[in-house]
């Protein structure tokens, strides 16, 4: 036992302990913090799972201010039975750019401090698919990246003309640090791109050239998204702004023209624009076949297709959107959403005890353009029981239209206007942990809400269309039997 030094660096806090784990069993409490493990500070939980992959650990601990030593054995398979707060115990690598389009600069005051934090941590990247704009990577960086082979990583590339990079990201290094994309993809880093196109800024002839380079010289990305600006009311930047009609068409045909050109070379369509913007431009989305496993589904990318293809009982697509805008911040755990959850936490109903009957109307809430793509799903069904209520968001106001940014500010002000005794749906994508972004919860709106995830297959099942079917086919065969007899 020994007492803790004030310059003892930053160390990772458990925050659960499993019942009947080989920790609880060594003597773990929540509180606790990992000073050492097997002699060694992990920096992140990267490190700490190498280090606790074993059958006998020592642990050096912080308890109340005192340093003691826990010794636990368990089989090498067996998982130790601790959480703790954070992915990264030293420090979040943060980010040192001043992109105009930044959408933490767009966040209204008095917010969650956490929200706040803007990243540029390859190691964010790879745990929760953060993008990173490679301004901070260095040799030590790419080492570690090869020998532990963290893959895949998310990129921010913006445009590859280097005085036009650097313009966006306010960073002199913006000019050269996709010098490290280079170096990522000749060791075989699976690699996943996205461009933020900002009006007037990297569209039109940037963006094609920015594909064409991408086409010449970073051929080997997997994937790169084309995703349109967002604006809150609360940007100060007077350069941005959203797409006019023809501005969203002529992305929408740039990424055409330049995906046809990949799949013919290379036998993939490497790039692929945004759902938003097919909304955008008044266009129809492109088939489900050609997103084929729905790699940037996260980017908003072939979420309308498969949404549709799992409403209408065609496939379930077994893709699901993660819950909370900003879940990496302070609702995923710290092992990065590819990780299975050791807890689960009830993002469900408020606590009204008087619950709407099953068969009452339903109400689907969702965002400005998650209304455009459920509204024709739901007009095809024939059910008059069933309406979808857009949330205009004016919380952040501008363009902002997606479903995972409802707060419950809107929600409050959109329910309040509706009847008392209906079912209201709600997609879990705009909650962490039962929380919106604005800090409220479901229990703070005036009507119950029923919580179900954001897919095709949960409002199918919310709206038991397979039972209706099953139900209208039975009372028609009976009645061809009636008939019959």
């Amino acid at each position: 036992m020994s007492v803790v030094s004030p310059d003892d660096t930053a160390m990772a806090r458990v925050v659960l302990v499993e019942p009947d784990s080989p920790a609880e069993r060594a003597g773990f409490l929540v509180g606790d913090e990992l000073a050492s493990i097997n002699g060694e500070q992990p920096r992140d939980i990267l490190e700490y799972r190498t280090l606790v992959d074993s059958d006998e650990i020592a642990f050096e601990i912080e308890r109340n201010g005192l340093r003691l030593d826990i010794d636990v054995e368990k089989s090498v398979a067996e998982p130790l039975g601790i959480e703790v707060q954070s992915a990264v115990f030293d420090e979040v690598r943060t980010c040192d750019n001043h992109c105009e389009f930044c959408f933490i600069y767009q966040l209204p005051p008095n917010l969650r401090k956490s929200l706040y934090l803007k990243d540029d941590d390859y190691r964010l990247s790879f745990l929760y698919g953060n993008y990173t704009t490679l301004t901070r990577f260095t040799e030590a960086d790419l080492e570690r990246v090869i020998t532990e082979k963290l893959s895949p990583i998310n990129v921010s590339i913006h445009a590859t003309n280097p005085a036009i990079r650097e313009e966006m990201l306010r960073n002199r290094r913006g000019a050269s640090s996709l010098r490290w994309l280079s170096a990522l993809l000749e060791v075989g880093t699976e690699v996943h791109g996205q461009l933020v196109v900002c009006p007037g800024i990297n569209d039109g002839d940037v963006l094609d050239q920015t594909l064409a380079d991408i086409f010449d010289k970073y051929n080997q990305l997997t994937t790169v998204a084309v995703v349109p600006l967002g604006v809150s009311k609360y940007s100060t930047e007077k350069r941005m702004r959203a797409h006019t009609l023809a501005e969203a068409q002529a992305v929408v045909d740039i990424v055409d023209q330049w995906q046809k050109l990949f799949v013919e070379s290379y036998g993939r369509p490497v790039v692929q624009a945004s759902d938003e913007y097919y909304l955008m431009a008044q266009r129809p989305f492109p088939s489900r076949e050609s997103y084929g496993d729905v790699p940037m589904y996260e980017d908003g990318i072939g979420m309308a297709r498969s949404f549709e293809a799992e409403f209408t009982g065609v496939v379930d697509t077994g893709i699901g959107t993660e819950a909370g805008f900003f879940a990496w911040v302070d609702a995923a755990p710290a092992e990065g959403y590819r990780a299975p959850r050791t807890t689960t936490t009830n993002d469900g109903a408020s606590s009204v005890t008087l619950r709407p009957r099953k068969t009452a109307p339903v109400g689907i809430l969702t965002g400005a353009l998650g209304a455009q793509v459920i509204s024709p799903l739901i007009a095809e069904i024939d059910r008059d029981d069933v309406r979808v209520i857009t949330v205009e968001n004016e919380f952040f106001g501008g363009n902002v239209g997606v479903a995972g940014l409802m707060v419950g500010a809107d929600l409050q002000r959109v329910l309040a206007a509706e009847p008392e005794g209906h079912r209201y749906l709600l997609p879990d994508v705009c909650l962490n942990r039962g929380v919106f972004l604005d800090g409220l919860s479901t229990s703070d709106l005036p009507r119950p809400v029923e919580v179900i995830p954001t897919d095709g297959v949960a409002l199918r099942s919310a709206l038991a269309l397979d039972t209706a079917r099953n139900t209208k086919e039975s009372v028609n065969l009976r009645s061809k039997e009636g008939a019959q007899s």
